[in-house]
């Protein structure tokens, strides 16, 4: 079930993102997570930073740290998958002045960046996804993913969007199909964001 409020995570610091990555990488967490995460957003601020209810912010925060942990758990596998695709949320492309030209193919179904926007997340991670041999999808919506997986036989995937979708879709993805997801920071219909970096990480 989506989220029933927007946010946006671009707008926290990176020391933020440091730290709950070092807590991803802690072997100590199990019990501790929920107390741990609650000291995190209550000293950087979150709920003020963000506009949203501390219950709010930390179920966000919650699935961001448990979708890295199990990334951290199937890494090795996704590294053993030999044909790969990169699944993209339409949601992120440039619509700023309409200049996203992305065609549509109603067949597959994927949109096909043209590269008309320089500075679009979809344009970036897709050229470097190419050049590193995925097959990359840009889909209007996750009910089409597995069919696309069994169409044309992937054993590796990486999947970019919200935490909330990423769940959904991780008990079929992670006992199937060697994955790793990149959560959106910024949720929303349009303009979403994702964290560029931790996508070139994981490719």
């Amino acid at each position: 079930m989506p989220y029933k409020y927007t946010f946006d995570l671009t707008v926290l610091p990176k020391r933020f993102f440091r730290e709950l990555m070092m807590i991803v990488n802690s072997r100590d967490l199990h019990k501790k997570a929920g107390a741990i995460l609650r000291s995190l957003v209550e000293r950087f601020k979150l709920s003020e930073i963000t506009c949203l209810e501390l219950s709010d912010i930390l179920q966000v925060i919650e699935d961001l740290l448990d979708i890295y942990i199990k990334n951290l758990a199937y890494q090795e596998k996704f590294k053993r998958s030999m044909k790969r695709a990169l699944f993209l949320p339409h949601c992120a492309r440039k619509y700023v002045d309409y200049r996203c030209m992305a065609e549509f193919n109603p067949d597959i179904p994927t949109y096909r960046c043209r590269r008309c926007s320089s500075d679009c997340q979809i344009n970036l991670a897709s050229s470097i996804a190419d050049k590193k041999g995925y097959d990359v999808y840009i889909v209007p919506g996750g009910s089409c993913i597995p069919q696309i997986i069994k169409k044309f036989g992937y054993d590796g995937i990486i999947g970019v969007a919200c935490g909330d979708e990423i769940k959904l879709a991780s008990k079929y993805l992670y006992e199937d199909i060697a994955a790793q997801a990149v959560p959106l920071l910024k949720n929303g219909c349009s303009n979403t964001k994702f964290n560029l970096k931790y996508l070139y990480e994981i490719l």
